[in-house]
């Protein structure tokens, strides 16, 4: 038998390709969008992907299923668990073979027996795992989003991203008795889940990349429950919240993602590409660093550093049917840095297929001056700046930006909390005057200022270093423990 994790940080998200070695057969599951690292595991192991699966309808990434199907001509096997409301409306044009609880799918010698582990989502998998030449019956369980290292699957993205009204609970009840079910397996299994630490389908993933069911019991808050009441009421407190575009995934994934032949290519665009008339649907994206954006940027361009969160931050602020340019500075050979094309990577993973291309930032910079429009400013304010001011008689509007549970943890007094995600929506309700706009640690402050500034509010500055430089100057919170 063959096993391989494929692990992207980004999305802190695992695929699996587990393979006979004796047939050269070999299934994925859960695979991303783009087909090649798949394809290329298989090669060089000899293997060919015959069958293609996942888990469940995803919420924070657009499947890769029909496109590694559409590039290997493997099979595809899709559940149809979960009700009406929740079947592959592609199921039947891509000839797809429909799982349910208690199916068994042959890879050669290796056996995925199927189990309906709803809760996460309705439709939810596991595949229970077994090398049946050993005879030594399973061995482990691919748990997708259902069990995770330390924690379950949120149960609540239905209705938090999906807009699915009075399901969480709903949702959280049937994930006990899931939960319920699991804790039956034998202890030895390993358990290989679909995210690690840092993704939002769950609040408190561990960052060890497998566990076993015996260790699960023991260590993971969810599995060892056993109130029902109190579980349900456990893992809906304290749920981050949804980026905006899960509620995409979701729609885009069920009714079937388009097949476009892989990542596509990412185009070098002349510097008077930034000079195109402003519109909505448009975006300049600046990679730069935030106090480069700062120091002089273009009008109506988001200021975007590349960073694990990048593509987490764009999807929760613009519609994925948007069009794209990233601008940043020119890699060593006049190219696209490594930053675009990690970037145009991780934006393609969540649907954004309306990358135009890059521009040098440098470039860019110069052709907007050229055209006689000058380069716009955005202040940067430090904490004991920000303290001065709100002794002071004037009232003033602090914006904080950051997540519903750090904000219940403690927050400065008299701020107006709009989670980044929101702020689009929302940046109406904020009054005339000066924004003192600040997050944790100043990133996504100088995100949501850049935005702002777009939206017309050009009297909005970045608070330096966040709650974090506040506590540490011991200025007042509100609502802090501890």
């Amino acid at each position: 038998m063959f096993f391989r994790e494929l692990y992207d940080q980004s999305l802190a998200q695992a695929s699996y390709v587990i393979g006979c070695q004796a047939t050269g057969e070999a299934i994925v599951i859960d695979p991303l969008r783009d087909p090649a690292p798949y394809l290329e595991v298989a090669r060089a192991e000899g293997l060919r992907i015959t069958h293609v699966t996942e888990t469940h309808i995803h919420a924070d990434f657009v499947s890769g299923a029909r496109e590694l199907r559409a590039a290997s001509g493997a099979r595809l096997y899709l559940s149809a668990e979960g009700g009406a409301d929740w079947q592959y409306a592609f199921a039947a044009e891509d000839d797809a073979v429909l799982l349910h609880d208690g199916d068994r799918i042959m890879v050669g010698n290796i056996a995925l027996d199927v189990l309906h582990t709803p809760g996460h989502t309705p439709e939810h998998l596991s595949f229970v795992v077994t090398d049946t030449p050993r005879a030594a019956g399973p061995m482990g369980i691919v748990t997708g989003d259902f069990v995770f290292v330390g924690d379950v699957g949120r149960p609540d993205l239905l209705e938090r991203a999906a807009g699915l009204a009075d399901t969480m609970e709903a949702g959280a009840r049937t994930l006990f008795r899931s939960l319920q079910r699991f804790r039956t397996l034998p202890d030895h299994l390993q358990i290989w889940p679909g995210h690690g630490a840092g993704s939002a389908c769950g609040k408190a993933l561990g960052a060890v990349p497998s566990s076993t069911v015996g260790y699960e019991k023991r260590a993971n808050w969810g599995v060892a429950a056993t109130d029902e009441a109190a579980f349900v009421a456990a893992v809906l407190e304290g749920q981050p919240e949804p980026p905006r575009y899960f509620a995409a995934m979701k729609r885009i994934n069920r009714d079937g993602p388009p097949i476009i032949g892989g990542a596509p290519a990412m185009p070098t665009l002349t510097a008077d590409a930034v000079l195109a008339p402003a519109r909505d649907d448009r975006w300049v994206i600046d990679l730069r660093r935030a106090d480069a954006f700062a120091a002089g940027h273009l009008e109506g361009s988001l200021s975007v550093p590349f960073s694990k969160s990048f593509s987490t931050w764009i999807g929760s602020i613009i519609p994925v049917e948007h069009e794209l340019i990233l601008m940043a500075p020119a890699g060593e050979s006049g190219g696209p840095p490594a930053a675009v094309t990690q970037a145009a990577r991780d934006l393609f993973r969540i649907g954004f297929d309306r990358i135009t291309g890059w521009v040098d930032a440098a470039d860019a910079l110069a052709a907007w001056q050229r055209d006689g429009r000058p380069l716009h400013a955005a202040l940067q304010y430090p904490v004991d700046s920000l303290a001065a001011r709100m002794a002071g008689a004037t009232a003033i509007t602090i914006v904080d930006v950051r997540g519903r549970t750090e904000w219940d943890a403690g927050h400065l007094p008299g701020a107006t909390h709009i989670p980044l995600g929101d702020l689009r929506q929302r940046a109406a309700e904020l009054p005339a005057g000066p924004l003192y706009v600040h997050c944790q640690s100043g990133a996504r402050s100088a995100v949501a200022t850049s935005l702002l500034h777009r939206l017309g509010r050009s009297d909005a500055i970045d608070v330096q270093g966040g709650f974090a430089a506040w506590l540490s100057g011991e200025f007042p919170t509100v609502g802090r423990s501890g």
